[in-house]
């Protein structure tokens, strides 16, 4: 007597074969570079990524896009989504044991780095087989060795660096403060006409973390201190006393904060506020050639300093095209996407890629370009910078900022 297979059966034994076949079962990472590059040709990467600004969204969908299909036949999918959802979604799949996924590229860095590395979410180890970043990177660079105080150990590759300030109408403003005391001051002088993004938003945490910083006796207290063992609660207080003391002058206020940059750059382009802020120091210069912002925008730091950061491309536990997302991430931290990234047509952010291991043409391009009059200078930045604190510092803030200055 025959033994019939049942339809339903047969099928799930034909979608099991199939996954075995998907390119995370190998170890990419011992493979030669013509040999992943081989296997991404004719492949779909998706990479999934914060969408919420144009200009970097039409980097990657003019640009990016079109070379990584010319160079390795690569087809990028961009694919809009904030980043602790991502994390979500791939959370939901390694709970259900999905190990054909559908995420081959993330953007990430900062807290969302730290979570999805405790909670095994990434591929693991990967930027020792990207050429281009190992011809033209200082991969020695602390700034690449830890991430918001979490150790990187090789599962992102750099993919930009990004310096946070403030920009201002320079037709209304004549003079930006130089620190905190006097933007408390000048927001005194001038009510209705500052505010800043929630604490929950990225752009709002940030601004939070600098009043913190210079609360500090040294802003080298907070960031050279794991939260848990940092005595913090003198800081603390003097940081919610002055958030506390610049509410009632704020926009609205301060019944309202902003959700987003995105709201808050709305009210500086309308007028409604006089200044805006933001990581990436020429992010103006997009947004007013774009008509945006008006033509008199500059941009300012404070003392005691700017803090800054490096961002990533990392690849997923279970990406279904690992080949294809090594090479995307190599195309993407090339010479040549680098120097477009860098050019304030649509992006225009800086650049995390060792100039002195540039070929002397491209080194030529990038000191060519005209980042335009909103951008600081080169040397002022690195004169201001702050490194960031560990991530532990993120959450924190969120939580106490409701308690002590919303709730208050």
């Amino acid at each position: 007597m025959k033994k019939f297979i049942p339809f339903f059966l047969l099928a799930m034994l034909l979608v099991a074969a199939c996954s075995e076949t998907s390119t995370n079962t190998k170890d990419w990472t011992e493979a030669s570079w013509d040999e992943i590059e081989a296997a991404a040709d004719g492949t779909e990467v998706r990479l999934y990524m914060w969408g919420g600004d144009e200009g970097i969204n039409a980097y990657i969908d003019n640009y990016v896009t079109p070379q990584l299909e010319d160079q390795y036949g690569v087809s990028l999918k961009r694919v809009p989504l904030d980043t602790p959802e991502i994390l979500q979604k791939l959370q939901t799949e390694k709970q259900a044991n999905k190990q054909n996924g559908s995420i081959d590229v993330i953007w990430i860095n900062g807290e969302n780095f730290k979570n999805a590395k405790e909670n095994e979410l990434l591929m693991g180890s990967f930027t020792e087989v990207l050429p281009n970043f190992n011809d033209y990177y200082n991969t020695e660079d602390l700034a690449f060795q830890t991430d918001f105080g979490t150790e990187v150990e090789g599962m992102e590759a750099p993919w930009g660096k990004v310096q946070f300030v403030f920009h201002y109408d320079s037709e209304k403003i004549t003079n930006p403060p130089a620190t905190m005391e006097e933007l408390q001051t000048w927001i005194a002088d001038n009510p209705g006409k500052f505010t800043y993004p929630r604490a929950e938003e990225f752009t709002g945490n940030a601004f939070l973390r600098h009043v913190l910083y210079a609360q500090a006796e040294r802003p080298s207290d907070i960031y050279e201190q794991p939260l848990e063992e940092n005595d913090i609660t003198p800081t603390a207080e003097r940081t919610w006393s002055y958030l506390n003391e610049i509410e009632n002058d704020l926009w609205r206020s301060g019944e309202h904060y902003p959700n987003s940059l995105t709201e808050l750059d709305r009210l500086y382009s309308q007028g409604e506020v006089w200044m805006t802020m933001g990581y990436n120091e020429s992010r103006a210069a997009s947004l007013i050639l774009e008509g945006v912002f008006p033509e008199s925008t500059r941009s300012f730091v404070m003392e005691p300093g700017s803090i800054g950061n490096t961002h990533f491309l990392s690849i997923p536990f279970n990406s279904p095209n690992q080949p294809g997302a090594l090479a995307a991430i190599n195309f993407m931290l090339s010479p040549e996407a680098q120097l477009e990234k860098y050019k304030p047509d649509d992006w225009g952010e800086n650049t995390p890629i060792s100039f002195e291991q540039l070929p002397e043409d491209i080194k030529k391009e990038f000191k060519a370009v005209e980042r335009g009059e909103s951008v600081l200078s080169t040397e002022e930045l690195e004169e201001s910078f702050l490194p960031e604190s560990e991530a532990a510092y993120v959450d924190w803030i969120k939580e106490q900022w409701f308690n002590e200055v919303v709730q208050k």
